[in-house]
């Protein structure tokens, strides 16, 4: 996220999105184990249906997900994940050319995928720590590029045991943070291709 003198904005694969105001990102997981909606949207009617719905509704962005991270969740192999959401996003962007497609993937395989398909977007909950390669990803193709803190892996991150915090625990998180940020720098990720994601 960056600001200049029209105001606060980020770059993404689609161009630039202001965010002078609140943007909205709408969630279509396409998993069949999600912390809420899983399995409710497989196959190119319900993908659609769902996408269709948070449209208009007011959704800037709409962010595909494959693989869980609610308690329990197991990983997902690379050709799995992009059984999942490379259908998703192709049939949103050949019905909807000028959507903000994100995909949530902690996986360079994929990222270069759906980056190929038209994804604007790529959202990491790993904040970089799973596969450093998405950065390069992101800033080979311009893309923006979403950093959460969280600890530990896939299986892992939803679990109190990668919840050790001291006193300050919005330092430690602000501080792992700005370390996810200046590491996608140092690989040629902008500034204003990156939005922060504290986490849950």
């Amino acid at each position: 996220m960056s600001q200049a003198a029209a105001g606060y904005f980020w770059r993404t694969g689609r161009g630039i999105l202001s965010l002078d105001k609140p943007c909205v990102m709408g969630i279509l997981n396409v998993t069949p184990d999600s912390f809420y909606d899983g399995g409710r949207h497989s196959g190119e009617a319900a993908v659609l249906h769902q996408a269709g719905r948070m449209l208009e509704e007011g959704a800037d962005i709409l962010d595909v997900g494959g693989e869980s991270t609610r308690p329990g969740a197991q990983p997902v192999a690379a050709g799995e994940e992009l059984n999942r959401v490379l259908p998703a996003v192709r049939d949103i962007l050949r019905r909807w050319p000028d959507a903000v497609v994100s995909v949530d993937t902690v996986k360079s395989e994929v990222a270069a995928a759906v980056a190929a398909e038209g994804a604007a977007i790529i959202n990491d909950v790993s904040g970089l720590r799973l596969d450093e390669k998405l950065a390069d990803i992101a800033a080979a193709q311009q893309l923006g590029l979403v950093l959460m803190h969280s600890r530990g892996s896939v299986a892992e991150m939803a679990h109190y045991g990668s919840a050790d915090y001291g006193a300050d625990a919005v330092g430690e998180i602000v501080a792992e943070l700005r370390a996810c940020a200046e590491h996608a720098q140092q690989r040629g990720v902008a500034g204003e291709q990156i939005v922060l994601d504290p986490g849950l």
